[in-house]
């Protein structure tokens, strides 16, 4: 596995180093001493499956409230998205800085995301698939958000969401959640 930093701290982009053959491709996803050199959680108690009818759903910008806070590594494993994340720890020098990085089966690329960010992505085709593994269990008292669309932050999302759900489009701007 090839772990790349992104600018935000503690945020990696993971490339895995395929093996190809007459078979196929073998490679490995995920290997607790990869994570362990790089300083990386690796306890992941879930793994949770999201499948997008249409290109242009967006999902975000997700996170669990203290004190189940949740590092996740995310993959897409069919279609394509473009996956963001927002340093939200008011003691990073990243802190209010996001990252938006493509997945697509064909990249087959995952993202680590620390405790302490939001996480939400837009489908970039029709029937896009999103595996992620979480080291908390999901937690409704801590589940929020903050808006996708926030000026504070300023994504530059490459298209615009056609289908999003009300409980995210009505998330708070940041700046409401204090």
């Amino acid at each position: 596995m090839i772990f790349t930093k992104t600018k935000l701290e503690g945020a990696y982009i993971i490339d895995i180093e395929k093996h190809e053959d007459e078979r196929g491709i073998f490679a490995r996803t995920f290997c607790v001493d990869g994570f362990k050199k790089h300083g990386l959680e690796s306890k992941f108690v879930q793994a949770n499956l999201s499948f997008n009818y249409k290109k242009g759903t967006l999902r975000g910008m997700h996170f669990q409230k203290s004190p189940y806070e949740e590092d996740k590594l995310v993959r897409c494993t069919k279609g394509s998205l473009f996956d963001v994340i927002i340093d939200l720890r008011r003691d990073s020098p990243t802190y209010k800085q996001w990252v938006g990085v493509e997945l697509t089966e064909e990249n087959r690329r995952a993202l680590f995301i620390p405790k302490g960010f939001a996480h939400g992505y837009i489908t970039l085709e029709d029937s896009t698939e999103i595996n992620y593994m979480v080291t908390q269990v999901y937690t409704p008292d801590a589940d929020t958000g903050v808006r996708y669309n926030d000026q504070l932050f300023a994504i530059e999302w490459p298209i615009e969401p056609v289908v999003i759900s009300k409980k995210d489009a009505n998330h708070p701007k940041f700046e409401e959640t204090k």
